[in-house]
């Protein structure tokens, strides 16, 4: 596992290899257990059904089956928004190039499928330091630092 920090930012977490079982259950399975604070979204899963139990959860691990498939943001996104603080793991076929963008949705941590090279990871993170919409990380936009 290797961690990295950047500045202005929040600790980014990337797994290349992390073979511990942190008990993850669907979210029809978390619903029914009182006792579960680790939860697997799905792609056909409605996340905003996790948002009366957020202070339980310490992980929620979001599916990405597929890089072409990107209900995981919006279910990270809506997460966030509502309040979740805890790890927010993307996890499947996430692609370097997809890093950014998670992150922006509020992803703290990735566990891709294929592992991903650091420097890799880094530029990816580093390339646009600015940004034109608001989203669920922290970061201002820039038409909002002009007028602020």
């Amino acid at each position: 596992m290797a961690d990295l920090s950047f500045e202005n930012d929040r600790l980014i977490r990337y797994r290349e290899d992390d073979p511990v079982d942190h008990g993850a259950v669907t979210v029809d399975s978390f619903l029914d257990q009182s006792s579960a604070s680790a939860v697997r979204v799905e792609p056909g899963d409605d996340a905003r059904e996790l948002i009366p139990h957020l202070e339980r959860l310490a992980l929620v691990e979001v599916n990405f089956p597929s890089f072409g498939d990107g209900r995981g943001y919006s279910s990270a996104r809506l997460l966030r928004e509502a309040g979740y603080e805890g790890e927010l793991r993307a996890v499947g076929d996430v692609l370097v190039d997809q890093v950014a963008y998670m992150r922006r949705c509020g992803f703290d941590a990735f566990d891709p499928d294929a592992p991903i090279e650091e420097s890799d990871l880094e530029a990816a993170l580093s390339r646009w330091p600015e940004v034109y919409q608001s989203a669920a990380d922290p970061t201002t936009p820039i038409w909002n630092k002009r007028h602020g």
